[in-house]
């Protein structure tokens, strides 16, 4: 089995976002590869484990994006695709979409797997995009993950626990940070890291332009999100639940 993962670089998130004309300023802040993606590389090593084949990892930013893929090389990994252009600055999810289906089109697959949404962008289409783009079917929010030789079978999370979703391959699924508990690089896959292959393309080498690359969507306004109330407190007198139960109907959350 071929497994695609698709892993992005982002801002530390344990460190305060700026943003800078409606963007996220990157500079010089300490950069890692989002968190959501490496359940995602997890379950792909899992997967290859299984069924035999290869990983291969493919990401879209900057030349520093490196680090992203060389650590999902370290984690087990087999192979990465770093997708950098300067055409590529503030490319939106359509955009994204367009490159990493592009890139993922280069070799065969059976499966792409990415987290459900980045940490700094947090759009949650650009899989779904991909996926239609790729003219393959989409399984999203995948807690649990079980392959056959054609098919898939997912438990895709919801608010009301789970449904059992089955698709054929090749697809794109969509992993919860529950599919997993993802391993620690070793010392040993480290070192590996360093001599994995990693092919460096451009727009040109996937056969796009920069008309592919230009974003459709801009950012108007940026404003900060509403402090938290106080709240308001109830003294038990024996009527503090019925209480309560008023509150939350009249704010319709029963």
């Amino acid at each position: 089995m071929n497994v695609v993962v698709l892993v992005k670089q982002i801002p530390d998130p344990a460190n305060p976002y700026e943003l800078v004309d409606g963007r996220l300023k990157r500079g010089v802040a300490q950069k890692v590869m989002d968190p959501g993606d490496e359940y995602g590389v997890e379950a792909a090593l899992r997967l290859v484990d299984q069924f035999g084949g290869e990983v291969n990892v493919i990401s879209m930013g900057p030349a520093a994006a490196m680090e992203a893929i060389r650590r999902a090389l370290s984690m087990g990994a087999h192979k990465g695709v770093l997708v950098t252009d300067d055409a590529l600055g503030g490319a939106d999810a359509l955009a994204t979409a367009r490159v990493l289906a592009a890139a993922i089109k280069r070799s065969e697959f059976d499966l792409v797997i990415a987290g459900v949404e980045s940490t700094d962008g947090s759009t949650g289409v650009v899989p779904q995009m991909v996926a239609e783009l790729l003219g393959v079917p989409q399984s999203t929010f995948a807690k649990e993950i079980e392959a056959k030789d054609s098919s898939l079978t997912i438990k895709r999370q919801t608010a009301a626990g789970y449904d059992m979703v089955e698709c054929p391959l090749p697809a794109v699924i969509t992993v919860t940070a529950g599919v997993n508990e993802p391993r620690y690089p070793t010392f040993k896959g480290i070192m590996q890291a360093k001599s994995k292959p990693v092919d460096t393309v451009s727009l040109g080498d996937l056969g796009l332009g920069g008309d592919d690359a230009k974003p459709t969507q801009s950012v108007d306004a940026v404003n900060p999100a509403p402090e938290r109330g106080a709240g308001e407190k109830f003294e038990d007198d024996g009527t503090g639940a019925a209480k309560v139960a008023d509150l939350l109907k009249q704010l319709k959350v029963i």
